[in-house]
């Protein structure tokens, strides 16, 4: 299976970039009083750095595994499972550009050398991601305070992941592709198994473009997709709209979204 020719324009256009400061984020994670840890997910001769984070309930609650945006798994992607886990849910980030950085290690490293984490997330292949997500499945399902499921959610480059996870796994509930494109082949999508949920910003057409063609895709196929669109905001809101400097468009279409999102949570 190939990317499709969206998400390679997407790496491109944003591969080369930095991630955004995001201190307000880490300040989130610090002052939080629910438990995240770092946690390694094995799997053949891999080893996947993840960050997990518990909420504070009584009964077993379902998991939501977060796949990070081009920049790889930076301080906001670590907040959105504090955020989760605020909700309710057990939350879980792999950090899937682990083991790329020089000696090891992934994104933090990457960074740190100097290295261009977007180019580096190009060269990740296909089957190690869908891997790698499919034994952080397996690994969050089995927790003790896991009822045992599932759900993936993923923005920008990790939405369009998240799609294509669906494509590959029948063990996660539902899908929610936060401003990523989906599969381009019938066959692909014919082996989804979950509902997945778009979320998208309207002023985003270079990523809307393709919701007509996966409309149709999931439509023939007989599958369940709902895309809605947020008028005014633009691509990466569920970021740009927490930010301090948050423009009112940005910051009206995160609080919808998440609002959604977490109704739709409740179903599963």
């Amino acid at each position: 299976m190939k990317y499709s020719t969206l998400l390679f324009v997407a790496i491109l256009a944003l591969g080369f970039a930095a991630a955004p400061a995001q201190d307000w984020a880490k300040a989130r994670l610090e002052k939080s009083p629910r438990h995240p840890e770092w946690v390694n997910v094995k799997h053949g001769d891999r080893e996947v750095n993840c960050f997990i984070t518990y909420p504070e309930v009584k009964d077993k609650a379902t998991a939501v595994i977060v796949i990070h945006e081009i920049f790889g798994l930076s301080d906001w992607a670590r907040s959105v499972t504090d955020q989760l886990a605020e909700a309710g849910y057990i939350a879980i980030a792999p950090d899937l550009l682990s083991g790329t950085a020089p000696g090891g290690g992934g994104t933090a490293e990457l960074i740190k050398s100097g290295a261009e984490v977007g180019q580096a997330i190009r060269k990740l292949p296909l089957d190690q991601i869908t891997a790698d997500l499919s034994a952080v499945a397996d690994y969050v399902a089995k927790l003790p305070s896991c009822n045992g499921k599932v759900a993936v959610a993923g923005f920008c480059w990790g939405g369009s992941q998240t799609f294509r996870f669906a494509t590959n796994s029948k063990k996660i509930k539902a899908a929610f592709a936060f401003y990523g494109s989906g599969p381009e082949k019938a066959d692909d999508i014919a082996r989804i198994e979950c509902p997945v949920y778009g979320f998208y910003g309207g002023n985003d057409n270079r990523v809307n473009a393709t919701i007509p063609q996966s409309t149709e895709l999931m439509k023939k196929a007989g599958k369940l997709y709902e895309p809605v669109t947020y008028d005014g905001a633009g691509h990466g809101f569920m970021r740009a709209g927490e930010a301090p400097d948050a423009n009112d468009a940005n910051k009206k279409a995160r609080e919808q979204a998440w609002k959604r999102w977490k109704e739709l949570l409740a179903k599963f």
